[in-house]
């Protein structure tokens, strides 16, 4: 197996010449996909927390989670490069491409991370930029550097770093955070393992080709599909309480059991899915709903407290 070594990944064996890469190769190491949904998160915790924020803060606020996510994004794949070249899925990502070098990738990661850090500190919050920074040092070092070649667990503990969003939101209003914010992280923190477990069911030869331990290579497919039906019927069920906590209205709560019940419908049919079935379509199926499931929950979220707050302001007026 062909992999990077990581001096080469350090910069220490690198003559330090700037490669050429361009805007949207930069822009590939933040991993805008995963940035899309973390900003979004970050967004509905900012929204829906008690309070009032300035609208130019709150824009500020949503810009420096999004650059710290991608600070994130950045490390990630400096550190990861010399299995990313191996794996199939990952293999055309800017640094196995060549066409950014491991020491760019470094200090443009390490940059990101201090401006987001520094700015959201000085301009919003400094509980909230504290936590931004643990959750950037909780991806590229604990999950990264740490979990995700140690241990199969890695998404599950380490899956706590793409949960902290909407409770940094929340803090850039509040200050602090509360019940109803640990509520919001732990939709995401159980979500994750189902997620991403039925990716690494049909991604299977790409992490054992690099000796990762996916819980598919190490517990075995059964097992994993017995643990991504638990955390989704954890997922639903925990969705389901902002409802209860008085953060949204019953309508909210509908909506949500509805989207969760497919979730773990979704689930079931993986469970079911024969051995050796190798299209693997029911996980395939639910890891794009999963994706559609967090998007669609925290999108009902928003505009069940925006109508909510609308109702409030016209009963005023009346």
């Amino acid at each position: 197996m062909t992999v990077i070594d990581h001096r080469e990944v350090l910069g220490l064996e690198s003559d330090f010449r700037l490669s050429e890469a361009g805007a949207r190769d930069y822009f590939e190491l933040l991993k805008p996909r995963v940035m899309s949904l973390v900003v979004f998160t970050a967004f509905a915790g900012l929204m829906v927390a008690p309070g009032h924020i300035n609208p130019v803060l709150g824009a500020i606020a949503i810009l420096c989670i999004a650059v710290g996510a991608g600070a994130s994004g950045a490390l990630n794949m400096w550190y990861d490069a010399d299995i990313d070249a191996v794996m199939t899925r990952t293999a055309n990502r800017p640094i196995p491409g060549g066409r950014i070098a491991p020491s760019e990738a470094l200090g443009f990661g390490l940059v990101l991370a201090v401006f987001s850090v520094s700015i959201l500190g000085l301009a919003v919050s400094w509980f909230a930029a504290g936590l931004l920074a643990f959750t950037i040092f909780f991806y590229a070092v604990v999950y990264t550097m740490w979990l995700k070649r140690s241990t199969p667990q890695n998404i599950v503990i380490g899956g706590a770093s793409g949960a902290f969003p909407p409770m940094i939101g929340w803090a850039c209003v509040t200050g602090g955070v509360s019940f109803d914010s640990v509520v919001l992280f732990m939709i995401i923190f159980l979500w994750t393992p189902a997620h991403f477990w039925a990716l690494a069911l049909f991604k299977m030869r790409d992490y054992g080709s690099v000796g990762v331990p996916m819980m598919p290579n190490v517990a075995g497919v059964p097992s994993t599909k017995r643990q991504i039906f638990v955390y989704a019927v954890l997922t639903a069920l925990v969705a389901v309480v902002p409802t209860v906590t008085g953060l949204a209205s019953m309508v909210y709560g509908a909506i949500a059991a509805v989207l969760g019940l497919v979730f773990v419908l979704c689930s079931i049919a993986v469970w079911r899915m024969p051995e050796g079935d190798e299209r693997m379509l029911p996980a395939k199926q639910m890891f794009a709903y999963s994706i559609f499931y967090l998007f669609a929950v925290f999108s009902v979220l928003l505009a069940d407290h925006a109508i909510s707050a609308y109702l409030l302001r016209a009963g005023g007026v009346l």
